[in-house]
């Protein structure tokens, strides 16, 4: 079983709709990825859930996970109607709330064998994330697939 995670911009542009369908389709058919897992904050995200709950429609045997960077978190309920599952990553109950996306994010990259990105290279968590992955690349610990490069 492989798990994809994703990572991007959360102003990412409408127009990655597409790649970001292809990009998931391919992992399944292509890579064998059954599980993905998504944060729930910007654009990326949404779209990135969005480009799965169709592919559940051809790949029922494919999960949506929603990743949950603190506890209690609010609107849990409401999010979580629309995944397969929810999960928070382990240690993380002392982590202060303000840099609980980051380390559960962290998590993730170093957990994922897969990564959706869409990262423009610009300064900030977004291209720092995808360098801790890039690090994991350069040992054949993660495969990336960064949508920028292709948009």
């Amino acid at each position: 079983m492989s798990a994809c995670f994703f990572i991007g911009h959360r102003d990412a542009p409408e127009t990655l709709r597409p790649l970001l369908d292809e990009a998931v389709e391919r992992h399944i058919t292509e890579y064998g990825v059954t599980d993905f897992v998504v944060g729930h904050y910007g654009r990326f995200d949404a779209m990135a859930a969005h480009a799965i709950r169709e592919a559940k429609q051809r790949h029922p045997e494919v999960t949506l996970t929603l990743l949950i960077p603190y506890y209690p978190f609010q609107g849990l309920k409401e999010l979580s109607q629309d995944y397969d599952a929810t999960f928070y990553p382990p240690e993380m109950e002392t982590v202060p709330k303000p840099y609980a996306t980051v380390r559960a994010n962290e998590y993730m990259i170093r957990t994922s064998d897969y990564l959706i990105c869409y990262d423009r290279g610009q300064i900030g968590k977004t291209r720092d994330f995808v360098e801790l992955a890039r690090q994991r690349e350069r040992k054949g610990l993660i495969h990336i697939e960064n949508l920028a490069e292709e948009a």
